[in-house]
Order: C-alpha cells, then sequence, then structure tokens
C-alpha cells in the first residue's frame, strides 16, 4: 500500500523533530499505522538556511495545502493568522489536519472543528498541550467512562522553571527570567509564558474536553507569576507549602472554573515535586480516582513524539466511517453543552496573604477583625520579628476555603487601614487530593 504524503506547515524545531523521528522510526511507524508516511513537502519562512532533511521546500504554505497529492497537513507555524486561515482552506480541501497550535485550536477550534466535521475530515492536537505527554488521549480515550470532577496542571514549563530555581536557590523572579531566554526556555518577549496566556491556551482545551463544553478561552481567568518574590517562595516553604503556577478546571453545581493563577499547594501533594521544565497533569474521575500524567512539556522531539501519533492515529482512520472516529473534543458534536464558566468571584478557594504591617500594638487586631467580618477564618499566622529598627514587619496568613469575593473585600479594607503599607500579596491555595 502506498504511504499517506504529508505536508508540513513550518519546518523549525517541532517539524525538524518530526521529520527525524518519522525517518528513524519509520519501520515501527509502519507497522503500527498500517501503512508508510511520507513528508512530500514543507513551506518554510525562507530558503536561504541549510535544509538537512531533503524534503522539497516552499515559501508559500498555500502550495502545500492546496496540493492534490498532500493528504494531510501538519500545522507547525503557531499563531492565529495564518494558522487559522491556512487550516481552514486545508479542511475546505478535503484534507486531514495535525497541529501543534495551542492559540489556534483555544481561539478558533470550535468554528475549525465545526468545519471538519462538515467536511468529514480529522484534526488532531494532541501536541498542542503539554509537549510529549499524551494528556489529550488520556482524558478523551483513557478516562472516557468517567465523569471528570476536575483537573490541575503545571502546564507550562518557563514558570515551572522560574519557580523551581527560585525555590531551590533562593534567587529572583527577574535573575531567572534572564537565564531562562538565555537556555532558550522562555521567548526574547515571555509574555504569553509569564503572564499565563500559554496555560490558558492549554487549560481551554482540557477543559473542553474533560467537561464537553465549547472551547471559551476569553472566560479563562489568568494570572502570571511576575509578582511572586522570593519571599512568598520561603514562606510557603516554612508553612509546609510550594507554589506552582497551575492551571485549574473545576466542575461544580454553578458552573465550571476555568482558571490559571499562581497556588500554594502541600509539599505533599503529587505535583508539588514536578520541578524545572516538566510538565505534569492531575486529573480526578468519579471511577478511576486521581491520576497524573508526566513528562516534558516542550521540545523538539518530545513534540514531534505527539504530532507523530497523531499522524498515525490519522492514518489509521483513514477508511473509517467519520461517524465511527472518536470526536474531536471528546463528546459527540451535538452532545457539546455551553455549561457557564464561572466569574473569579464565585470561585471558592484558600488563600496566602502576604502584608506589610507597622510594628505596633492593635495593627494584627484590627486585620483580624475585618477578616472575622467577613466570614474568614485564619489556618495558619506567621509573623516575622522586626530587624535592625525596620518600622514594618511581614505578616503571612492562610485562611480556610471561602469565595473570591469575600477576599476581595477583605483585600480593600486592610489595604485602607493606617497599619498597612502598600498592597497585599494574594495566593490562591488548592489541596488537589493531598487531603482526599
Amino acid at each position: 500500500m502506498n504511504p499517506v504524503k504529508v505536508g508540513l506547515l513550518g519546518l523549525g524545531t517541532v517539524g525538524g523533530g518530526a521529520s527525524r523521528v518519522l525517518s528513524r522510526n519509520a519501520e515501527e511507524i509502519s507497522r503500527r499505522a498500517g501503512r508508510g508516511i511520507e513528508i512530500i513537502r514543507a513551506a518554510v519562512r525562507t530558503l536561504d538556511r541549510p535544509n538537512p532533511t531533503g524534503i522539497p521546500l516552499t515559501t508559500d504554505p498555500f502550495e502545500i495545502v492546496n496540493d492534490p497529492a498532500v493528504e494531510v497537513v501538519v500545522e507547525l507555524i503557531g499563531g492565529y493568522e495564518p494558522a487559522r486561515t491556512l487550516v481552514l482552506q486545508a479542511i475546505a480541501n478535503g484534507k486531514h489536519v495535525v497541529t501543534a497550535n495551542k492559540a489556534l485550536i483555544a481561539l478558533h477550534g470550535n468554528e475549525i472543528f465545526a468545519a471538519a466535521h462538515a467536511k468529514g475530515v480529522i484534526v488532531a492536537f494532541e501536541a498542542a498541550v503539554s509537549g510529549g505527554i499524551p494528556i489529550i488521549k488520556a482524558i478523551r480515550e483513557g478516562l472516557a467512562g468517567n465523569r471528570i470532577e476536575w483537573l490541575a496542571g503545571i502546564i507550562n514549563g518557563t514558570t515551572n522553571f522560574i519557580l523551581t530555581e527560585m525555590r531551590d536557590k533562593g534567587r529572583d523572579f527577574a535573575e531567572v527570567l534572564a537565564e531562562a531566554q538565555v537556555l532558550g526556555y522562555a521567548e526574547a518577549d515571555p509574555t504569553f509564558d509569564i503572564e499565563g496566556i500559554d496555560a490558558a491556551h492549554k487549560l481551554t482545551i482540557l477543559a473542553s474536553i474533560a467537561f464537553g463544553i465549547p472551547l471559551q478561552f476569553s472566560r479563562v481567568y489568568t494570572e502570571g507569576i511576575a509578582r511572586i518574590s522570593r519571599d512568598d517562595v520561603t514562606y510557603a516553604e516554612q508553612l509546609g507549602y510550594r507554589i506552582k503556577h497551575l492551571g485549574i478546571a473545576r466542575r461544580t453545581e454553578s458552573g465550571i472554573e476555568l482558571r490559571v493563577h499562581p497556588t500554594l499547594i502541600p509539599e505533599r501533594s503529587l505535583l508539588a515535586s514536578v520541578n524545572g521544565v516538566m510538565n505534569a497533569v492531575l486529573v480526578k474521575g468519579d471511577a478511576v480516582g486521581l491520576t497524573l500524567y508526566y513528562g516534558p512539556g516542550a521540545g523538539a522531539e518530545p513534540t514531534a513524539s505527539a504530532v507523530v501519533a497523531d499522524l498515525i492515529d490519522v492514518v489509521r482512520t483513514l477508511t473509517a466511517d467519520p461517524g465511527n472516529r472518536v470526536p474531536h473534543l471528546a463528546f459527540q458534536p451535538d452532545a457539546i453543552v455551553a455549561v457557564p464558566a464561572l466569574p473569579m468571584a464565585e470561585v471558592e478557594t484558600a488563600y496566602y496573604l502576604r502584608m506589610l504591617a507597622v510594628d505596633r500594638p492593635g495593627v494584627l487586631a484590627e486585620v483580624t477583625r475585618i477578616l472575622g467580618n467577613l466570614g474568614i477564618s485564619i489556618e495558619a499566622i506567621l509573623q516575622k520579628e522586626p530587624k535592625g529598627g525596620v518600622a514594618e514587619v511581614p505578616v503571612i496568613m492562610l485562611t480556610h476555603q471561602m469565595y473570591e469575593r469575600q477576599m476581595d473585600a477583605a483585600i480593600q479594607q486592610i489595604e485602607a487601614l493606617d497599619g498597612i503599607e502598600g498592597q497585599i500579596i494574594r495566593i490562591r491555595l488548592e489541596h488537589l487530593g493531598a487531603t482526599d
């Protein structure tokens, strides 16, 4: 049987990795897929660079998506446009699509999957979330018999590297970020990583396949790590917690929580020991309980591993009736339900608070009075001793669970006190099954 012919959009880090994996493991892949897989063309930005792959190149990606010989288009250029236009054109031409583009799926996936369903083609996107970890397949297929209750994940390697270095080596945020850029873990403009946008793209996808809801990136509460200090990391350790930047999606009676933010988690939590640039996702199903998926979240061959796995899945199903394929978002298209996403004010969680208090009697009493009046109970207080005649001292509190709106009101009132200097640092706290 003739090999399936593939066109690549992008031959950079991941595209080059996919080419190498397909070449190196050609026999194994053919045995798994039932047919060979051959890259016949690739689109690149410029023809000035060396081409060790030997793949015929073009600078016009539309030549790939409009080529009648190409059966599967692999989109690896990233971003929103022209990726969206190219993918929709490939679908309109009856071609299957494999993509590693989380931003594209998070923002335009509903449109893309509707077009693919109407045309009877597959859009595979395992590589869009957590690189080499097969988390999409695990939730969509391996946990298909479960009602997913919640998931939480370290889904951005850059932020995890920074927080790990701050904890292990006592370094400041800005210093570690600069090193991450030198090492290639962070882009020259690190905004998408540091501000949580990249993680929000991925959480959007995970929540959709976990709960059978439309992709709704605009409803994800997103907060980055730039305000986390070395002191916060140290205080969290002293209290038995670690700070991780998490994406959290939880099913509640009122709606779905969709949030990305720094989070204190118990040091005994499964996610607490995930360090460096590694990713991990914790999923709670009603039947299976807690399951953890761990591995590299980026890199040429880890991500290529997911791209090639998607290609094999596409090849396996080329002759299958479209109605018998695994649905793009795990649930049948007519069973996707628009469950409301909870506003952050209605989310229930516990909190870490760090404030700078004037060193005089009665200040802490005023703070606890405000918290008590708002129905907020304190779990632990850590008050540092003043040093060298300093007039203000840090006070750290852990609270029990409450609605975010209660904490918003408390912070507003506490910051208005004469005895409190500057802004209060708030970090949400989750146990994630550590006490179940």
